[in-house]
């Protein structure tokens, strides 16, 4: 477990990012430590069961990102402390592990807090999606609020959630797909705010702020 900047935490105020070899951790920390919000990363059980928020980033494959869950023995905690309450963010590959599988490896399983398949971009769309793109906001949103319009962020990624009713935001890539998640303390980005600038900031800003 490590504590950034040596500041001590709050039971009530104890955001943790969880650390299970993601590409894009570094980044994260930094756009916490550029908001002055201190932070806990933590690779294990009991870091997860003392969280107040927590954090789960993600890039790269979908099985291994699953499979280094399995192997840090924190399904069914991560499970746990969602379906208690405790406020979640998944970015990237950390929102497609909500879900119950991914065509990405159709033989390991999601976390299964949602139904449904993550999907890959058509044949005849460019994969990748990587670059800048505009948000088109679908309902209200606690996460995607003060943004000021149109909204932009930074996209990487060739698989993505279909939309459904649980999308406060959608982004048009090929087809519309989910691009913010909301639904009670769960919330999900397709995007990276940690690489999306003011307005990234903002939406982690936001998730901090929440009281759900």
């Amino acid at each position: 477990m490590t504590l950034n900047v040596g500041q001590a935490l709050s039971p009530a105020n104890r955001v943790t990012i969880f650390d299970y070899g993601a590409g894009n951790l570094r980044s994260v920390q930094n756009t916490l430590a550029e908001l002055g919000h201190p932070y806990e990363l933590v690779r294990g059980r009991e870091g997860l069961q003392n969280a107040s928020k927590i954090i789960l980033p993600g890039v790269g494959h979908f099985g291994q990102m699953m499979r280094a869950l399995d192997s840090l023995e924190v399904r069914s905690t991560l499970v746990e402390r969602i379906a208690a309450g405790i406020p979640f963010l998944g970015i990237c590959l950390g929102l497609q592990a909500l879900f119950d599988a991914s065509e990405e490896a159709p033989d390991v399983r999601g976390l299964g807090i949602f139904r449904g398949t993550v999907r890959r971009f058509p044949a005849h769309a460019r994969v990748p999606h990587m670059g800048w793109n505009e948000l088109e906001l679908r309902r209200e949103s606690k996460l995607v609020r003060d943004l000021g319009a149109p909204p932009y962020l930074y996209f990487a990624h060739s698989y993505y959630v279909p939309e459904d009713e649980r999308a406060s935001a959608i982004c048009t890539y090929a087809e519309p797909y989910t691009a913010v998640l909301e639904c009670g303390n769960v919330f999900g980005v397709q995007f990276h705010p940690e690489k999306s600038g003011p307005v990234g900031l903002r939406i982690v800003r936001n998730f901090l702020e929440l009281e759900c």
